[in-house]
């Protein structure tokens, strides 16, 4: 499947279950909210305590599924995940791309100094996933 159409499928919708590889080799799914740039990049707010995070340290390698809400229609992208730091103040790069991800999924906050001070204390970080292959059934 292509790479693009399969991006293009995905752009509406701004749900999905994050696939990482746990320590002895089984998948570890994650229901997760993306949002993905203009040039293709699909972008995660998670936080640093959760296994996810961990997963992708030790194992970059993740799969994202995001299906219509038929169900019938879905995609699959494969990729190897990289990690912003974990965001350590209000002003730093990492809440700057949070800011923007939660722009691009929910528009305005309604306090972004709220906001910022709690991408801090969550310890959140920004997956970045740049699909290397595509797969499934678009055109449901």
């Amino acid at each position: 499947m292509d790479i693009s159409a399969a991006i293009d499928f995905a752009r509406p919708f701004n749900n999905g279950v994050l696939v990482t590889i746990k320590r002895d080799g089984r998948p570890q799914l994650s229901n997760i909210s993306y949002g993905i740039s203009v040039d293709g990049e699909i972008r995660i707010s998670i936080t640093a305590n959760r296994a996810k995070f961990a997963n992708m340290q030790r194992d970059p390698r993740v799969s994202l599924h995001v299906t219509q809400p038929n169900f019938w229609g879905y995609v699959v992208f494969d990729a190897e995940a990289r990690l912003s730091p974990v965001a350590a103040s209000a002003s730093d790069s990492t809440v700057e791309e949070l800011i923007a991800l939660y722009k691009a999924i929910q528009g305005e906050h309604p306090n972004w100094d709220d906001y910022r001070a709690a991408m801090v204390s969550d310890h959140r970080t920004v997956v970045h996933i740049r699909p290397t292959h595509a797969y499934g059934m678009i055109g449901s």
